[in-house]
């Protein structure tokens, strides 16, 4: 069995867990952790592999908590690849991997680092690990049934840190306190089919949703606040299907995605885009129906003593001081917020979800001793 954060990483990448397969890595990280005299219990929900392990007792007041995934994204094109995706190999110093950036290093790196913790320490607290095999899918069935699974047993983390890959350009220059909350409108508009030589027989739904859509994405949702920048509406489809020159559709389809910031809700937002519907709608005579996807609503954990404790830990081991930021897409951070305090902090995330992913060996290393810094200063 691996016992370094080198070669945990290299055993985690050789398993095959493309979202929804747990691919040996729920299996191995479960014996690695049973094997340091940690509880471990599955808490698998609709097909996704789902560990929690505690070292410590249950319910103590002070229990430090990872959270982070083994799932990954598809290879892509595997003849782009220089390397076996799921190979594990270390060329110049460069482990390469789908999975090897996000997030199957920083997992490595808190095993690691919780199992070296709690042999040579063991604090007066618990350590909590929880992983999950469906953060790149739907994550319906990943942290949000670990939580679930909390609740019903009666464990509890008191403060958590997420390991997923949050440094822009070197080690240590960002940890995320909070994300910006996602959701997508799926808008349809219906009209009248007709031949485009006779237009006042149809009833044309493209002009009407042209309109709505300049109308929503020209709109500024706010200016910023202070620990976020301006929320953001992107048209990211506009299409009617329609192949006919000579043809007025009868419907045409729009998708737009919103990320936002504090100042707002999802449901506020329902309530805008409905209200700039209907206006269209009075104004063309064509009907719309809209359909909503939320990922995460906006979230943010105030800086203090969790920030402060990481950030004086990756000080400490890299002399970078890290910048607070709440920018990027959204992470399983949005579950676990209404658990108890999370940071996110791990490393640097250039080539996540990219062909050839890769890590530095030398940034797990540093990473594992960051997450160890901060266990020891936590407890002590």
């Amino acid at each position: 069995m691996p016992k370094d954060a080198v070669s945990l990483t290299s055993a985690l990448i050789k398993c095959a867990s493309v979202t929804p397969e747990e691919g040996g890595a729920i299996q191995l990280l479960q014996a690695e952790l049973e094997a340091a005299g940690f509880a471990c219990w599955r808490a698998d929900r609709g097909g996704i592999a789902n560990l929690y392990a505690r070292w410590g007792d249950k319910g103590h007041a002070k229990t430090f908590g990872f959270n982070g995934h083994t799932d990954v994204v598809p290879v892509g094109d595997l003849d782009a690849w220089t390397a076996d995706p799921f190979g594990a190999e270390i060329r110049d110093g460069w482990m390469y991997g789908r999975g090897a950036t996000d997030m199957k290093s920083g997992v490595a790196a808190f095993v690691a680092a919780a199992i070296e913790f709690v042999s040579t320490t063991p604090p007066d607290g618990a350590v909590v690990i929880a992983i999950t095999g469906d953060e790149e899918g739907e994550s319906v069935d990943g942290t949000a049934a670990l939580l679930d699974w909390m609740a019903e047993q009666g464990e509890a983390m008191s403060v958590c840190v997420v390991g997923e890959p949050t440094c822009p350009e070197v080690m240590g220059d960002m940890m995320k306190i909070g994300r910006r909350g996602s959701m997508t409108a799926f808008i349809t508009a219906t009209g009248v089919q007709g031949h485009s030589a006779y237009p006042h027989r149809a009833k044309n739904p493209v002009p009407a949703m042209a309109e709505l859509v300049h109308a929503i994405s020209s709109h500024k949702l706010d200016q910023g606040t202070e620990h976020f920048d301006a929320s953001t509406l992107a048209v990211t489809g506009f299409d009617t299907g329609n192949a006919a020159n000579n043809v007025i559709p009868a419907s045409c389809r729009a998708m737009a995605n919103i990320r936002f910031n504090d100042a707002h809700s999802s449901a506020d937002l329902t309530k805008w885009l409905q209200a700039e519907i209907d206006k269209v709608a009075a104004k063309t005579g064509v009907s719309f129906d809209m359909r909503l996807k939320v990922s995460g609503e906006s979230f943010i954990t105030p800086p203090g003593a969790l920030s402060d404790l990481i950030g004086a830990s990756v000080l400490a081991e890299t002399g970078v001081t890290p910048v607070l930021s709440t920018t990027g897409g959204t992470s399983d951070a949005r579950f676990v917020k209404h658990h108890c305090p999370v940071v996110e902090f791990g490393l640097v995330g250039k080539t996540m979800h990219q062909v050839d992913e890769r890590v530095e060996v030398t940034q797990i290393e540093a990473l594992t001793r960051i997450y160890g810094r901060i266990l020891k200063d936590y407890f002590t």
